[in-house]
């Protein structure tokens, strides 16, 4: 199977330096002009599973892909807690929440072990073809651990972000 994994579309919260975590957040005009961006690169995908957070669901909605979509709550971004909707910053240093889980929220690592239970279910059920993940950083982070790279999770989250129309993975 091929998995192709891509970031939901730039939101208002992204724009403007929030973290959102757990929080639905809206795509901008500009993620909203990124999400038909979205469907037009990936026309040839069988099926489409995403977050079930409003940013993810509406990224998918917008690009205008007519293959079945499925939310899984699984692919969420890491909870972050009681820093859900806080600035950025407040998040820093993201790597001492590897396996410690932000205050009320979760830990990376927690989003790797949901990301793995998604994975496994995928590979039992849709064996074959080209499935479309639209999701978060932090399950980016977690795919490139279980998938990519193997490289440990607290080098992954300590590179810099370097957006790009989708990452691939064999599955």
């Amino acid at each position: 199977m091929k998995l192709i994994y891509e970031t939901h579309a730039t939101t208002v919260d992204n724009e403007h330096g929030v973290a959102t975590g757990w929080l639905p957040g809206e795509l901008s005009a500009a993620g909203r002009e990124q999400a038909r961006e979205l469907g037009d690169r990936r026309r040839g995908v069988d099926l489409v599973f995403s977050s079930d957070l409003r940013r993810a669901v509406q990224t998918v909605e917008l690009s205008g892909l007519t293959v079945p979509h499925f939310q899984d709550w699984r692919l969420r971004e890491c909870n972050y807690g009681e820093l859900n909707g806080a600035p950025r910053d407040a998040l820093a240093p993201r790597v001492e929440r590897v396996h410690t889980p932000f205050p009320g929220g979760q830990s990376y690592a927690d989003v790797v072990e949901l990301t793995r239970s998604f994975l496994a279910d995928l590979k039992r059920w849709y064996d074959a073809g080209t499935v479309l993940v639209v999701a978060h950083s932090a399950n980016r982070w977690a795919l490139d651990h279980l998938l990519g790279s193997g490289a440990p999770l607290a080098e992954l989250i300590e590179e810099p972000f370097d957006w790009q129309p989708g990452w691939v993975y064999g599955l």
